[in-house]
């Protein structure tokens, strides 16, 4: 199925501005990135950002909008080692782009939903989605194993809580978080039960085009630390299958690569909120620390899903 003819293609086609962000800090921005491409080639406004886990201490005063939320372009100052942010910056201006990707700084859920509700308001967006690489933001919190959901569910929450017409979520890079425990049977569990409540909009595989080149030229900018997730979604869309190299980090680790990992997963950011077991008690956090008790707390008090296998 086409980009753009998902069931909720119309709906992104007719906004004003539409946020995409990554929900879970570091490259999770570029999973966002196909979509942002064909929206644009489609002449709809976009904008970029991330839950920053890079080093945001070197701004300039005039790159924050307000405490929370800074604006990153190809000059920012920042850690040569581990800054997505700035190194999707200066892909974009290479390619023509604007050369900004907004970074929110890693909080809870009540002071990054306030950073949102500026850069809202600055921006004047009317559609906000959420990228994730991996599929740890399709977790509801009673799964076997939930990889790490600290970052993608403080986004989650705090995104539910903006009055905004419409939110949405986008899943790159299906089998990927196996290697953090995630069990990929809970989480088709958990699309069935979207399906069944309307807030499940489908699946595609997404385009190769600028993609490719955005995560080959972040490996270049981050070589020590270059993408694990987007290594293997891109090894997928050229076609590679199985126990494929894809950074010097991942060596002595048996990889599956295969087409799935390159397949969006569309669903309701609203709907995929009300799935969340834990919501409540994550919903009024200002730290990060505040976010990884309460679902360890949650987590102690309630029997998990068994593992299983997908019988495929």
């Amino acid at each position: 199925m086409p980009l753009l003819a998902l069931p909720v293609a119309d709906r992104l086609r007719s906004a004003r501005h539409v946020l995409i962000a990554g929900a879970g800090g570091g490259f999770d921005v570029y999973a966002g990135l196909p979509l942002a491409l064909a929206l644009r080639a489609a002449g709809v406004r976009v904008s970029l950002a991330s839950f920053a886990l890079s080093e945001l201490g070197m701004l300039k005063p005039e790159a924050w909008l307000r405490t929370g939320v800074a604006a990153v372009g190809p000059e920012s100052p920042g850690n040569d080692r581990y800054f997505p942010e700035r190194a999707l910056a200066r892909w974009l201006h290479v390619q023509g782009h604007e050369p900004v990707v907004y970074a929110f700084e890693r909080t809870g859920v009540r002071p990054l939903r306030a950073a949102y509700r500026k850069l809202v308001e600055v921006l004047d967006v009317d559609a906000v989605v959420l990228a994730d690489g991996g599929t740890d933001i399709l977790l509801r919190g009673d799964e076997a194993g939930l990889g790490t959901p600290e970052e993608d569910m403080t986004s989650l929450v705090a995104v539910a809580g903006l009055d905004v017409p419409t939110k949405l979520v986008v899943s790159l890079g299906f089998g990927i978080d196996a290697h953090h425990g995630v069990c990929h049977a809970h989480v088709l569990e958990n699309l069935a039960e979207l399906q069944r409540a309307g807030g499940f909009h489908g699946a595609c595989t997404v385009a190769p085009d600028g993609y490719l080149d955005a995560v080959a030229h972040a490996a270049r900018e981050h070589p020590a630390t270059a993408s694990i997730v987007h290594g293997q979604v891109a090894a997928a869309l050229r076609g590679e299958f199985g126990d494929v190299p894809v950074t010097a980090r991942t060596g002595g680790t048996e990889l599956f690569v295969n087409p799935l990992m390159a397949l969006y997963f569309v669903v309701g950011l609203d709907a995929l909120a009300a799935q969340l077991r834990y919501r409540d008690l994550i919903e009024h956090s200002r730290t990060p620390g505040e976010v990884a008790l309460a679902i360890e707390e949650y987590r102690e008090g309630i029997e998990v899903r068994p593992r299983r296998l997908i019988p495929h």
